[in-house]
């Protein structure tokens, strides 16, 4: 299963933990808010009930007294509801009707006794507060206080601190992208940089004063692409060095090995064979003395020339004796590409010599063009190249399977290296597959120049 990438991660975690904070700070808030407004509302209850009780007392204190008259007498607004129960018998406003039965038995049974109670209940579908104050001769008076309208307010405060908790858990989304966008900024510098020391630029560097923190970083980064620069460009004077002076002594050899081979019919057949061998040895050294001078040269950046490809193609495979009817041309590709015409011949003859050796035959060689690069494919006829291989056929002295099944051991091992390196160097790639049928399909994008 494929991880989440850091980015993600991170914003995921401000966001979860942004999300959980305010999550839990909304509730704590609205719980508290919550418990002071009801109690507010209560201690409000009760002192309007105790007023109220109060005027219902002094009217009761009349000879012949009009309860009722004296309910109706009483300011209580929309939302609060009188009713009294004296000597068995409810007395309640005409539109307050039915009231008495929100007034829970428990309750009624604490004021008879004498006892003020308060209790939140149900009344009419809607919250509501009841309040009972005994008064004298085992009367009873109840408000029932209507809690709707705190209800509502309560409810839009959840609505509220719900809002404010996800826009909480958005902003710190953002912020975390934000921050891991900063924070990774410094790595996608060192990952171009070292994209393009990969390429080949040896030259690109860190600037350790566009991130001060990271100066370590930067400092180490920088230092070891210098040392790796300078022990490449040693390895590089090394193979120079040590090709050119292998020049004089297979020089010799060769001119040695050419004498004996013109007196070879001289020769007994045992010395003719050994005459052989050091000609086949001596021509094999000199073309890996040739191959490491061209790899010691692939720092040097391309000549890139307009090069009529067709021409170039039908000309290299001619000289190793493949028909040169082999070349195509994609329908719409332009024929002329601006490459460096001797690193492109090296690379198209060590394909063609590859497939011929190795690969039973080139069988086709196709130029295509695409809006930012050019595609040379050279397809063969032989056993292709295994899976497991593919990745490091392009390395330096590596040999596929074909070469040893077919007992040639005349290769250099560095044919296919420099086929990459003169791809490289003109900022392409190269890879193999199969080809349809049976074989190898050789394919090399070459960056067309300002593409």
């Amino acid at each position: 299963m494929r991880s989440t990438g850091l980015r993600t991660r991170v914003t995921a975690g401000f966001t979860a933990g942004a999300l959980a904070l305010s999550t839990a700070i909304a509730l704590v808030s609205y719980q508290v808010t919550r418990g002071s407004l009801l109690a507010e509302r209560e201690r409000t209850a009760v002192q309007a009930a105790y007023l109220d009780s109060t005027v219902v007392q002094s009217g009761l204190a009349a000879e012949q007294p009009d309860i009722l008259e004296i309910l109706r007498s009483l300011d209580t607004g929309g939302d609060r509801r009188a009713v009294l129960h004296r000597d068995g018998t409810w007395y309640a406003r005409n539109l307050d009707a039915g009231i008495t039965s929100a007034i829970p038995a428990a309750l009624q049974q604490l004021t008879q006794q004498g006892e003020p109670a308060v209790q939140r209940v149900q009344a009419g579908g809607a919250p509501a507060l009841v309040v009972g104050v005994p008064l004298a001769d085992g009367t009873t008076f109840y408000e029932v206080d209507s809690l709707a309208e705190l209800q509502h307010t309560l409810r839009v405060l959840a609505i509220v601190l719900t809002l404010v908790a996800l826009s909480t858990a958005v902003a710190a989304a953002a912020l975390g992208r934000h921050a891991t966008g900063y924070v990774l900024r410094p790595l996608r510098s060192v990952t171009d940089a070292a994209e393009e020391i990969t390429s080949g630029n040896l030259t690109a560097r860190l600037d350790p004063a566009t991130e001060p923190d990271l100066a370590r970083l930067t400092a180490s980064f920088n230092g070891m692409v210098d040392q790796l620069s300078a022990r490449m460009q040693r390895d590089r004077r090394f193979a120079a060095d040590v090709s050119h002076e292998l020049r004089s002594p297979l020089q010799t050899l060769e001119a040695a090995a050419s004498v004996l081979s013109r007196r070879r019919d001289r020769l007994d057949e045992r010395s003719g064979t050994a005459v052989d061998l050091v000609n086949a040895e001596i021509s094999r050294f000199q073309a890996l003395v040739n191959d490491l001078i061209e790899l010691a040269r692939s720092d040097q950046p391309p000549d890139r020339r307009p090069v009529d490809m067709v021409d170039l193609a039908r000309q290299v495979c001619q000289s190793q004796g493949v028909p040169g009817d082999v070349v195509t041309l994609d329908g719409g590709a332009d024929p002329v590409w601006r490459v460096d015409r001797r690193r492109i011949t090296q690379l198209l003859s060590n394909l063609v010599d590859n497939a011929q050796r190795y690969g039973g035959g080139v069988c086709a060689v196709r130029l295509g063009t695409g809006p930012d690069d050019h595609l040379l494919t050279v397809e063969d006829e032989g056993p292709g190249i295994r899976p497991e291989d593919r990745e490091v056929i392009f390395d330096r002295f590596v040999r596929g399977r074909a070469a040893h099944v077919r007992g040639a051991g005349d290769g250099t091992g560095l044919g296919l290296a420099l086929v990459a390196q003169h791809a490289a160097a003109h900022d392409g790639t190269a890879q193999v597959t199969d080809r349809p049928g049976g074989g190898a399909r050789f394919q090399v994008r070459l960056a067309r120049e300002g593409g």
